[in-house]
């Protein structure tokens, strides 16, 4: 019964996780021009936090995403 009890709490918490992060890239797409994204780069140059490493890899892809977008 432990056993089970640990896989649910496993996947509650991925859960959770994939629902934040839809959230945080949500709230990143709003940097929609290339300024608002310029000084949103900047404050995170500022900041050298595991955080701030995450919101520069979510902001990598995004990028990423647009140009593959652009060139389809």
């Amino acid at each position: 019964m432990n056993a089970i009890k640990t896989v649910r709490t496993y996947f509650a918490t991925r859960r959770e996780l994939r629902k934040r992060e839809r959230a945080l890239a949500t709230e990143l797409a709003a940097y929609d021009t290339p300024s608002a994204r310029l000084d949103l780069e900047a404050v995170l140059a500022r900041n050298s936090s595991n955080e701030a490493r995450e919101l520069e890899a979510m902001l990598r892809l995004q990028a990423l995403h647009g140009l593959v977008r652009h060139y389809r």
